[in-house]
């Protein structure tokens, strides 16, 4: 696809700019790229890159290749092929998601929370297993050196699964009495979560112990600020060891 300008009206062309041959090596494309300028800003469309009614929740694959997104109605998960440009394989669900998370490189290995209480297990040829969990979750995360499964929600325990044993495990007491969202430090394996109190707890996966309480909704609070409620944690994303961004139902940003 190619894009003009004129009268600062961007017009673009499906017909018409240059593409680069299937038969050449991801090597030598990233070489073109380089070299010629019309190559480098083309803009390509994944084809089929839509949900009938609703997309709820979008990643990207480890590899770069896949986008897959959830969505209503019906429930359903679309994956798309970006080497490919178009969708790959579309598979209809019992219930809306609220979360899923990648556990692969690719797409073969899926977990789906619904809003239904079940946990569901997808592999590269489809629908694996599903169990449930005993209150109904909003987020979770995944522990890799563990293979435990970390999930919060209308509870104030933390419930582990494990994968490599099949079972679950004793769960984390927080001092809240609802977790919306949490993470897991990529870097140094640190649990966090975010309750309906404004706080953020974090946890140790290898003592199973909290080694941290941060008090977001207290700091965020100004002499001058109008409070008719409690700001609750709504958004939760480490970035790197050191960092780790909050978010509040108030529009509050923590660093």
């Amino acid at each position: 696809m190619q894009v003009s300008s004129l009268n600062e009206v961007k017009i673009y062309s499906l017909s018409c700019g240059k593409s680069l041959p299937e038969w050449l090596s991801d090597r030598k494309k990233r070489a073109l790229q380089k070299k010629d300028v019309d190559v480098r800003r083309r803009i390509e469309l994944i084809q089929d890159f839509e949900m009938p009614t609703v997309c709820t929740t979008i990643k990207v694959s480890k590899d770069g290749q896949y986008i897959l997104a959830t969505g209503t109605y019906k429930p359903r998960v679309r994956c798309y092929d970006t080497y490919q440009l178009s969708l790959k394989f579309e598979r209809c669900l019992d219930s809306e998601v609220v979360t899923f998370e990648i556990l692969s490189d690719d797409y073969s290995k899926i977990v789906f929370l619904h809003n239904d209480r079940y946990i569901e297990f997808h592999s590269q040829s489809g629908f694996y297993y599903k169990t449930r969990i005993p209150k109904f979750g909003r987020d979770f995360s995944y522990h890799y050196p563990s293979c435990d499964l970390y999930f919060v929600g209308a509870s104030s325990e933390v419930y582990r699964l494990n994968l490599e044993q099949g079972r679950y495990l004793n769960p984390l007491q927080t001092d809240a009495a609802e977790n919306n969202v949490c993470d897991i430090n990529s870097v140094h394996g640190l649990f966090a979560t975010g309750t309906i109190e404004g706080r953020v707890e974090c946890w140790d996966p290898r003592t199973r112990n909290r080694v941290g309480l941060l008090d977001c909704a207290l700091n965020s609070v100004t002499a001058d600020s109008e409070i008719n409620s409690l700001p609750t944690i709504s958004a939760l994303k480490f970035n790197g060891a050191l960092t780790m961004a909050v978010g509040t139902t108030t529009g509050q940003a923590c660093f």
